[in-house]
């Protein structure tokens, strides 16, 4: 809470969905005005519930903790590679 602030991006991690910590979270972010980008497993639980229209849940549907952590990991290989083209042009 002490740290977002309204416009900043909230990434939160979660292979059920159901962590409290991380609802919380994301409902702390939205009270600072704050979007989130979910990184989801399951069927998106509790965590899918809380997030904004405009916020973004890339759920990976399946039942392995695993399997779900793995994709997860790609994602962020992805994401950081867009954010690298974005700032510094770098491919």
């Amino acid at each position: 809470m002490a740290l977002g602030h309204p416009g900043d991006i909230l990434a939160v991690f979660s292979t059920t969905g159901n962590s409290p910590n991380v609802t919380r979270t994301v409902e702390a972010a939205h009270s600072r005005d704050m979007l989130c980008v979910a990184l989801n497993g399951r069927d998106g639980g509790e965590l899918a519930a809380v997030l904004a229209r405009d916020d973004v849940n890339i759920c990976v549907a399946g039942e392995s903790t695993a399997r779900i952590r793995e994709v997860h990991v790609l994602v962020v290989h992805c994401l950081s590679e867009l954010i690298d083209y974005q700032l510094l042009g770098q491919e």
